[in-house]
């Protein structure tokens, strides 16, 4: 009994630290993909279109009992969440790891929880009492990690020769660099609009909790949005042709490992903790791709990268801190009030004496 519910404990630990080593290896292998001329556009669309193939036959059959009837508003939510993810952010995406880096890439995604933060304290989600230290924790630890974040995008610094490699792209790094600061507004960007994802999931999810569903759907209107999109952006007819490549297998192990298997797993995970816990785990995600970045890319490291993920991690975890303080807080109030016996007022307690046994009791009474 013990062993079992250390591991329901455990779960949703395991499950976002498991994301991360997934989400490193998606950002190594697109980022291969793009440098062979792969469009992000059609990228998006391929990606859930597998995604769409593989869980959709899963969350008709097993959530058959479970499903609710679609209403517009769960329908609307629903395009607004593949909107959000799928089309906004995966595009973004593509254009600014293409500006910069991988490793970069994986390092911005650790402004993600303070963004989250904030959106969740905007729309009623998340507490925030300046007089309480966890609280206060949290909100220091936010502008921490967005002052992290300013500083990865404004300073970039002298490379560090961490992993031997790097001269032989000095070229490619000297392209790169004229479009930085643009492909870091796209990466913030993007993780505004994956932010957003996030708290509208999670507000979903109490309409329509089939989270195996949801997740197929979200992929399906994904794969209609974003061909829509690519179609309009992308004109090349030869760009939607891939074969036994470096795109097939980008558009497979992101469709079914970071489409597909993420998006169920965040929506458990965010209908059980909520939507600040499903992105506390990014900074594992930045030191797995920067070491497969340096070693297989042969990428650069710089200064200000290495400072800027080192100020976001410290504030990030200030806000993980805080929230699990917050929530031992609110466990040991809320089983303070279960414990309490109920104060019964003496002036309203009723006996089953009878008006005329209380007078006989009386008469008795009187010598």
């Amino acid at each position: 009994m013990a062993m079992s519910a250390t591991l329901n404990k455990i779960k949703p630990y395991l499950a976002m630290l498991s994301l991360q080593f997934g989400y490193a290896g998606m950002y190594i292998i697109t980022l291969i993909s793009f440098k062979r001329g792969f469009s992000h556009w059609i990228f998006v669309v391929y990606r859930h279109a597998f995604a769409t193939l593989l869980f959709a036959p899963f969350a008709y059959f097993l959530e058959k009992k479970v499903r609710p009837k679609m209403t517009k508003s769960i329908f609307f939510k629903i395009a607004v969440l593949a909107f959000l993810e799928p089309v906004l952010d995966q595009n973004l995406y593509g254009v600014g790891i293409q500006y910069t880096s991988a490793t970069f890439a994986a390092a911005s995604v650790n402004i993600l929880p303070a963004i989250t933060f904030i959106m969740a304290v905007i729309c009623r989600m998340e507490k925030v009492n300046l007089k309480k230290i966890p609280s206060l924790a949290k909100v220091i630890g936010t502008l921490i990690t967005v002052t992290g974040a300013m500083l990865m995008t404004l300073y970039k610094g002298p490379v560090l020769g961490i992993f031997p490699g790097g001269a032989n792209h000095a070229a490619a790094a000297s392209t790169a660099d004229q479009h930085w600061v643009s492909g870091t507004i796209m990466m913030l960007s993007c993780i505004v609009g994956w932010a957003a994802f996030f708290i509208l999931q999670n507000k979903t999810l109490n309409e329509y909790p089939a989270p195996l569903s949801l997740t197929s759907l979200i992929c399906v209107m994904g794969t209609f949005e974003g061909g829509v999109v690519a179609v309009i952006m992308e004109r090349r007819k030869s760009a939607w042709i891939i074969g036994f490549d470096s795109r097939l297998l980008a558009c497979v192990y992101s469709g079914i490992v970071c489409s597909g298997i993420a998006y169920y797993l965040q929506s458990i995970v965010n209908k059980i903790k909520g939507p600040v816990f499903v992105t506390a785990f990014s900074p594992l995600s930045m030191i797995i791709t920067a070491i497969l970045g340096a070693l297989i890319l042969d990428e650069q490291i710089h200064l200000g990268s290495l400072i800027g993920a080192a100020i976001i991690v410290f504030g990030l975890y200030s806000v993980v801190w805080g929230k699990s303080k917050e929530n031992k807080e609110n466990k040991a109030h809320n089983l303070g009030k279960a414990q309490e016996l109920p104060v019964v007022d003496s002036d309203i307690i009723q006996t089953d004496e009878s008006p005329i046994t209380h007078d006989r009791k009386a008469q008795q009474a009187v010598p």
